[in-house]
């Protein structure tokens, strides 16, 4: 079974990408489930809304993931609980967290469940993720849900994959997001868990991680606080990957990232 991942989709150029590509990818990979993490989706590039959710949807995805600027647009709390398919961090604190964590889906008779979790260095204050997906890990594999894909939304390599030999075994793959930089680490772990430390992001590709590079610069120049915009002129870039996982055992099979730019343009499959 394939699933195809993309990484943080940022702003209208991202957005754009998206409705270009997306549709092309699914008619050559032939993905049986496709995953975007939409948390910087808004044309500031934090949070998501009805209008951009139900565009990722009829672009091409079966599950939206969000991630540490999930509620930074307040109309997300007037849609999220309608619906399964928008999922934001599982370990966000408190007893009355909107939406869910975790999307279950039944691909042809084939129980599927998508995991989204926040990490906690350098990050907004959550509850331990290792201990509350170990909960819902064993709860699912009660279930007989044997592929488990997990959207690890941290800012430190060390933490994903840490998350990643946690879970090896357990579940069936495990994708980094938040970084906006693609990295080339994609590999089987060696009980049979896909891991990619970032998905990398969809959006601009002239800016610095989505935004334009003059703020970013003054504040590295001066270290005085500086407002950060969407870039929202020059090239696009579309990152993410694709990972083959058996229906058998949930064990993943092999994977490859995903990456289209001006240096990385589409092909036919």
């Amino acid at each position: 079974m394939e699933f195809l991942f993309l990484g943080d989709v940022v702003g209208e150029m991202g957005m754009h990408m998206v409705n270009e590509y997306l549709p092309l990818l699914k008619h050559d990979l032939k993905p049986q489930v496709t995953i975007v993490n939409g948390e910087n989706a808004t044309k500031v590039g934090r949070g998501i809304n009805l209008k951009l959710f139900k565009q990722l949807m009829t672009d091409g995805a079966d599950v939206v993931t969000l991630g540490n600027h999930a509620w930074n647009n307040e109309e997300i709390f007037d849609f999220i609980n309608d619906t399964d398919k928008l999922i934001r961090p599982l370990n966000y604190p408190g007893n009355d967290v909107p939406g869910k964590g975790c999307c279950k889906l039944n691909i042809n008779g084939t129980k599927v469940a998508v995991i989204n979790l926040q990490g906690r260095i350098f990050m907004e204050e959550t509850d331990d993720p290792f201990a509350i997906v170990d909960k819902l890990v064993t709860q699912l594999k009660k279930e007989n849900i044997k592929i488990i894909f997990v959207d690890m939304h941290a800012e430190t390599t060390s933490e994903k994959k840490a998350m990643a030999m946690f879970l090896d075994g357990r579940v069936s793959a495990i994708v980094g997001t938040h970084t906006h930089v693609q990295t080339n680490d994609m590999q089987i772990l060696p009980q049979g868990t896909a891991f990619l430390t970032d998905a990398g992001m969809t959006g601009p590709n002239d800016g610095v991680i989505g935004m334009t590079y003059q703020p970013v610069i003054k504040k590295f120049l001066t270290s005085r606080p500086n407002r950060f915009e969407v870039e929202t002129k020059g090239n696009g870039i579309l990152s993410g990957c694709l990972i083959d996982i058996d229906k058998k055992d949930g064990h993943a099979k092999k994977g490859k990232t995903i990456l289209i730019n001006k240096d990385h343009p589409y092909q036919q499959v």
